[in-house]
């Protein structure tokens, strides 16, 4: 089956970054049918996945002025007329992993094309979890920006703590990843100091801490908008792997 995928491919060879398709593809699980590949390749090629991170009509208006206050630092700062480096820089986020895999953009549409990232399931706007991350790469820092919704109620009127480690390990594995490329949790060790309130902003700040070889620790802080109070704290061990052990997962 890969084979005969691989003769298909090999005309469009000319549309770049094939040979990573190429190579992964033959790992496909046998379950795939050719039929369902051939149908997905048209959307290989689309150019426009819904990036998750831009305002939508939910954020409220902590989320916008804090989106605000971050996107304006991803912008080059000018100083006496010469470019500097950006402060910070938005990380996009899409329904699936595999968009952002570099050379497989589409990639997710013929592997589990039903499957989506937990924290982007949800069609409805503001019904859960609505984030956005910033990664200050000269600093080692993270900075997630997020509003709770609804459907992440835990105690009565509170946010699930479920919810809250997912939205942590979401943070710190992203870090990783800024830092080390892919990754996958080995340790996640969280300490609740005090309930999100459902509907609240509160920002999720990450802080490398240290590469050791596949190893890469990250802390973690999730505080009310304005700083004031400590909700969560947080630290992570996160393990290097491959491509090839990422897609096979």
């Amino acid at each position: 089956m890969a084979r005969r995928l691989g003769r298909i491919l090999r005309g469009f060879q000319s549309l770049g970054s094939l040979a990573f398709m190429k190579s992964e593809l033959s790992n496909l699980p046998a379950s795939v049918s050719l039929k369902s590949m051939v149908r997905a390749l048209p959307s290989l090629f689309s150019s426009n996945p819904r990036d998750f991170s831009l305002p939508n009509s939910s954020w409220g208006t902590e989320m916008r002025q804090l989106y605000e206050h971050y996107n304006s630092q991803c912008e080059a700062v000018t100083d006496g007329g010469e470019e500097q480096g950006r402060l910070w820089n938005r990380l996009p986020s899409y329904n699936r992993s595999l968009k952002y895999a570099a050379g497989g953009v589409y990639l997710s549409k013929i592997i589990q094309a039903k499957a989506r990232l937990f924290t982007r399931n949800i069609r409805d706007p503001g019904a859960a979890f609505e984030y956005v991350i910033f990664a200050n790469k000269k600093e080692q820092r993270c900075v997630c920006i997020f509003q709770a919704g609804h459907l992440l109620e835990g105690p009565p009127g509170n946010v699930h703590g479920g919810a809250i480690a997912t939205m942590i390990d979401t943070v710190t594995g992203t870090h990783a990843c800024v830092h080390s490329g892919p990754v996958m949790t080995a340790n996640l060790n969280i300490n609740y100091r005090s309930p999100i309130p459902l509907g609240s902003t509160v920002l999720i700040e990450s802080s490398l801490d240290k590469k050791e070889g596949r190893k890469t620790l990250v802390s973690c802080k999730v505080t009310s908008a304005d700083g004031t109070r400590l909700h969560t704290e947080a630290t992570a061990l996160f393990v290097s792997i491959g491509v090839s052990q990422l897609m096979k997962g």
